[in-house]
């Protein structure tokens, strides 16, 4: 494999956990992500899941949808009970119920089975970027209750930090910066995650994950708000 680019380097040594059943499937992305500069654990089922990452902390978890004992949705909806650990899904279930089932449980990020390796890799390098000092080198602000330190990666409401996933933080943090504006979810898709072509229930779900958040009423939002046949705008005048 080529070497990384150099604003992938700091990312060598962080660690990855992959909960895999599938040992030829673990072992290859053992095998590209070790030669990104990772270090990798593995484990082959939901439990042994579950307390490894008790067990090394990771900096990200690659998580298979498909899982004996407990489904990887589980895994993942237990995982974010208590950590806000980036998780990106493998699925081999391609349809759109699917994708949003492991993206309401908490996903930050799916991959669809068959995959290509160096996509995974790819993928794991631009959700880990994001938690480099060097990504975001940008003054803290305030708007409203709410206080960003986008170099951080925190965001404050009313004094008290929010427990924001890889996504949510990304999202919430662009609308901070764009306030009063709205975005439909092709330019949200591109803008945050850096997509050009991708399902765009990825938008609604991790919006509907954010606003259970940060609205007092997740059901009546206020803050960001729903612009019917267009998209999601932050309201400031709620705010």
């Amino acid at each position: 494999m080529s070497q990384l680019p150099v604003d992938y380097r700091a990312l060598t040594d962080r660690r990855v956990l992959v909960i895999e059943d599938d040992a030829t499937v673990s072992e290859i992305v053992d095998t590209y992500l070790r030669a990104a500069g990772y270090l990798v654990d593995r484990a082959g089922d939901s439990f042994a899941g579950l307390a490894a990452v008790t067990e090394t902390s990771p900096d990200l978890v690659v998580l298979d949808r498909m899982l004996p004992g407990i489904d990887g949705a589980e895994v993942c909806r237990r995982i974010r009970a208590s950590s806000t650990v980036p998780i990106i899904m493998l699925t081999a279930l391609g349809s759109e119920d699917d994708r949003i089932d492991g993206l309401e449980a908490g996903a930050d990020d799916y991959v669809v089975k068959p995959f290509s390796p160096r996509e995974l890799v790819l993928r794991v390098n631009s959700v880990l970027r994001r938690s480099l000092p060097e990504f975001a080198r940008e003054a803290p602000f305030d708007l409203g209750p709410f206080h960003l330190d986008a170099s951080a990666r925190t965001v404050m409401k009313d004094g008290f930090a929010l427990e924001l996933s890889v996504r949510e933080f990304d999202l919430f943090a662009f609308f901070l910066k764009h306030p009063q504006q709205t975005f439909d979810r092709s330019t949200l898709l591109r803008s945050v995650w850096g997509w050009e072509i991708g399902d765009l229930s990825t938008v609604t779900v991790t919006t509907r994950r954010l606003r259970e958040k940060i609205e007092a009423d997740p059901g009546k939002p206020t803050v960001l708000v729903t612009v019917w046949g267009v998209g999601y705008r932050l309201e400031l005048g709620d705010v």
